[in-house]
């Protein structure tokens, strides 16, 4: 049975927020669903978050929660249905609270008018409409602005300037009040916005530590200052996010694509999971088909060693969410069956405090490529083994058993791992005997399959993976 082991990751929105397209989405590939708390209320959320609970009731599932904070994010007030901005016309921008239109706009930032000045770009809603400041009144509290590139604008979009105003820190007073909601929620991963450093994540860790939570922080690359930080961004954080699409307007287009290689590669090397985001399937939020470009960026990333890819408009607003998710789903298939990803180095340190553990799940992916075994399986307590175990890209799946529901959703953002509930706590060989039993019942292994199984002797010692066994199912 082929299984894939590059995750998807899908953003709910309006388009699939209903029961039954979250169903038909995780039904089609999608393992880990984004809230973007940009948009939408707690009332809202709770239905989201509920709904998806009962999908993992009803399906036997795993899907894992994102929230996404919004950051110190700037964006454009409330604007009219069906505004559209049109090329070389006139706009104004106020930080005044005004209801949008193609003639005035409200920008949500303090000192606006005083921070930009003429000939200064902005850029909205990822760069899909570009204006340029002609004048500015600060008698009238007002700039104005050529329209450059126009298009359809829409409530609550995100500005890039050319000059860096953004405040310091990545979290945001309505950040900090979100979390709270989250951590109520217990939700597997949080994704902090505009990273600048390694403080950032330091900073949002210290509120976790506080609330005893274990959610995992992803950190969002998608400034300069990230890509200039980000060995020790990585090194602080659970996971990272190559944020495209404020990172596309932040830098210049073409140095995009190595950047992007580049953060992969970093974030292999440390064993944290790495997301690609933003513009994957974008045609597909008013088509059927992506275009081939697209198809070969989904390729692309696959090959590069991404954990999961990620869909934001295409299943938040688009018109075809399930069926993106499909589509993603057939290309990352064909990209592992033709071409998959290579094994990958690793530096064991043996002056830390796991690095026998370390060294156990490494050398597993080594006799796993050896003698082509079926499978790698571990019983993890925290998750840590099937994360290192992941990170080396073993050539078969990786199948963690876990009491903690909580770790098995997490783990379904990692590259080749697929979790299962076990609860008994018998010596380490009837173990082993029963994993392999119920991966068997699965069709995941059949007989004289070679499995490898890594595990703490004695069983009880948690946390301490300090077994490989290689054997031939029975």
């Amino acid at each position: 049975m082929f299984l894939r082991k590059t995750k998807i990751v899908a953003t709910v929105g309006p388009s699939s927020s209903s029961k039954s397209v979250l169903k038909a989405m995780v039904q089609a590939g999608v393992d880990v669903f984004r809230l973007n708390f940009c948009h939408g209320n707690t009332v809202f959320y709770d239905k989201i978050i509920d709904n998806i609970k009962e999908i993992n009731k009803e399906l036997h599932k795993h899907t894992a929660i994102l929230a996404d904070l919004q950051g110190q994010k700037i964006r454009i007030g409330k604007i009219k249905n069906e505004t559209f901005l049109e090329k070389n016309k006139l706009i104004k921008i106020t930080e005044k609270t005004i209801i949008g239109d193609s003639n005035k706009i409200q920008i949500q930032h303090k000192n606006l008018i005083k921070i930009l000045n003429k000939g200064k770009k902005i850029s909205i809603d990822d760069g899909k409409i570009v204006l340029k400041i002609e004048s500015k009144s600060l008698k009238k509290n007002e700039i104005t602005c050529r329209i450059i590139n126009g298009g359809e604008l829409k409530t609550n979009k995100g500005v890039n300037f050319e000059d860096e105003t953004k405040n310091k820190g990545a979290l945001s007073f309505k950040d900090k009040k979100d979390l709270k909601y989250i951590l109520s929620k217990q939700i597997e991963w949080i994704a902090l916005s505009f990273v600048s450093n390694k403080q950032d994540v330091l900073d949002l860790k210290k509120i976790l530590d506080k609330n005893k939570s274990k959610t995992c922080i992803i950190s969002k690359i998608e400034n300069n200052k990230a890509v200039e930080s980000i060995e020790e961004i990585v090194e602080a954080s659970d996971a990272i996010m190559v944020a495209r699409g404020d990172l596309g307007i932040e830098l210049p287009l073409h140095k995009i694509p190595l950047i992007q290689k580049n953060i992969v590669k970093i974030s292999n090397k440390h064993s944290k999971p790495v997301v690609i985001a933003t513009h994957m399937l974008e045609s597909m939020v008013e088509k059927l088909n992506p275009t081939r470009a697209e198809a070969n960026d989904v390729a692309n990333s696959v090959l590069d060693g991404a954990d999961a890819l990620m869909l934001s408009a295409e299943t938040a607003s688009g018109k075809n969410p399930t069926e993106s998710v499909r589509i993603m789903r057939k290309i990352i298939k064909d990209v592992e069956t033709g071409s998959p990803v290579n094994p990958l180095k690793f530096n064991i340190q043996k002056d830390i405090e796991r690095s026998v553990t370390d060294s156990i799940c490494h050398h597993s992916c080594l006799l796993a490529e050896q003698v082509s075994a079926e499978a790698i399986i571990t019983m993890t307590h925290s998750g840590y083994s099937a994360f290192k175990i992941s990170s080396s890209r073993p050539p078969c799946m990786v199948y963690a058993f876990t009491e903690n529901h909580f770790i098995l959703n997490t783990l379904n953002l990692v590259w080749g791992v697929r979790g299962f509930y076990y609860k008994k706590t018998r010596s380490t060989d009837e173990t082993i005997e029963d994993t392999q039993k119920i991966l068997k019942e699965k069709t995941l292994i059949k007989k004289q399959d070679y499995v490898i199984n890594v595990a703490s002797m004695p069983l009880k010692k948690k946390g301490m993976t300090n077994m490989v066994k290689l054997s031939k199912v029975k």
